[in-house]
């Protein structure tokens, strides 16, 4: 983990925060990034910046193809940079840079990869977007437990936001009253399933139907993972795989006695004498 005050060495502050690709440019999106589930600085410094990624992190998209490349690693690493030593700073640039005409009614997507990984840093976002009112901001975050403490009692009024399954705390989240966002293996399926498909606009993720189907990337590696499951299935499979190695290495409390057995589980006289020869 990082330590807070620290400067990172040869690492330039980007010039301009939020980008646009050609998909985002289309629906009037600019982005905010950071490096995708980890990252190591060029000083050494490490940082999570997806905590609650689980069956996820085996099929993201931000680490594959374009966002290999060493020019875009750099930039991300430079956001991520930014944040870690200068929070505050980072805070006021963004506002600063929002605060542009061009910004003015458009959506800001939060995290194309990485997301919310710690309460200043989401903190710090909530004040970016109450001082921004004019942009509408949305997010698909797996920190379901720091946004039902930190997010949910007071949310910003221009902040929209998705969970998304497939991360460590699945099981918090409500589907009967939470807008949630599933990994479908293709668009079929989210239409067998009921769900609304947010294929044709991202934005549809946040101003939808609440239960959101998203198709998986067609990267052949990716699909041969998912195996024909929706990532909420496969992360349910990983929570009880785990919940059963838990149970597998329970040891006693040290000074405790194992319970007797129970009178039906005891040997039969036969079964005694059996085992005796």
């Amino acid at each position: 983990m990082s330590l807070p005050g620290t400067k990172l060495a040869n690492v330039s502050r980007p010039a301009r925060l939020l980008t646009q690709n050609r998909a985002m440019r289309a629906i009037g999106v600019w982005n905010w990034t950071l490096p995708a589930l980890a990252a190591r600085l060029p000083d050494g410094r490490t940082q999570v910046t997806c905590p609650a990624a689980s069956a996820c992190a085996q099929i993201c998209y931000a680490r594959n193809g374009t966002y290999r490349f060493p020019a875009v690693k750099a930039r991300h690493q430079a956001n991520l940079a930014f944040v870690l030593d200068d929070l505050p700073g980072w805070e006021t640039a963004m506002i600063r840079e929002l605060s542009a005409p061009r910004f003015t009614g458009k959506f800001i997507r939060v995290h194309d990869a990485g997301d919310f990984f710690d309460d200043p840093y989401t903190l710090a976002w909530c004040r970016v977007m109450r001082a921004c009112p004019d942009v509408t901001f949305y997010a698909y975050t797996k920190e379901v437990l720091r946004f039902k403490r930190l997010i949910e009692p007071d949310p910003p009024s221009n902040f929209l936001w998705v969970y998304s399954y497939g991360g460590k705390e699945d099981t918090h989240i409500d589907p009967s009253r939470d807008r949630v966002a599933d990994v479908f293996p293709d668009t079929a399926a989210i239409t067998t399933a009921g769900w609304s498909s947010q294929e044709a606009s991202d934005l549809l993720a946040v101003l939808g139907p609440r239960l959101v189907g998203v198709p998986a990337n067609n990267i052949p590696h990716f699909l041969k993972r998912m195996d024909g499951r929706r990532l909420s299935e496969w992360q349910a499979e990983i929570d009880a795989d785990r919940a059963h190695k838990r149970r597998r290495h329970l040891r006693l409390v040290p000074g405790t006695s194992p319970a007797p057995p129970s009178p039906q589980n005891l040997p039969r006289p036969a079964d005694a004498h059996r085992h005796a020869a």
